[in-house]
């Protein structure tokens, strides 16, 4: 078996609205968090702050771990290990060209996810958002100093 992809995505919400964006993956619209692959040397933590700055044109600050995800796509079985952070974001540049493949950003509630399921890019996207309603949180200190070799290597046990 290959090592899963690294990736993080970002929970933020405002007024009961979760940032998202709206992307082209082959062709097809799909709604998804901020999030992408984290690069080498990298840590999770610029990861998720670059990702949402590039894909949203936010700043993005990171309060704390959501959840650490595995899942295997059924189509192609790849599989990936998402580290999901909740946070805040401010400082928005409206003039900034968003990274490629988003076609834009939306402020939707978790019912209007819902009503989108099959536009999601994966179950994490709502699977991610139920969590953080549930108050699942971590404290950042657990995975704070993660880069892409260590983060390959951890388990979801004991976080």
């Amino acid at each position: 078996m290959s090592k899963p992809e690294i990736t993080v995505a970002a929970v933020t919400e405002t007024d009961g609205r979760f940032l998202v964006v709206e992307e082209r993956i082959n062709r097809r619209l799909v709604i998804n968090q901020p999030a992408g692959h984290v690069e080498p040397g990298e840590t999770l933590l610029e990861a998720v702050v670059r990702e949402v700055r590039e894909e949203t044109a936010w700043l993005f600050s990171a309060n704390e771990l959501v959840g650490v995800y595995l899942w295997r796509h059924p189509g192609t079985g790849r599989t990936t290990k998402r580290f999901t952070f909740t946070g805040t974001v401010a400082d928005h540049r409206d003039d900034q060209k968003l990274d490629r493949g988003i076609v834009a950003t939306h402020w939707l509630t978790q019912a209007e996810l819902r009503g989108r399921e099959p536009q999601l890019r994966s179950p994490l996207v709502l699977r991610c958002i139920e969590d953080y309603l549930a108050g699942r949180r971590q404290p950042l200190a657990a995975v704070a100093a993660l880069d892409l070799g260590s983060a390959t290597q951890i388990t979801a046990v004991g976080l």
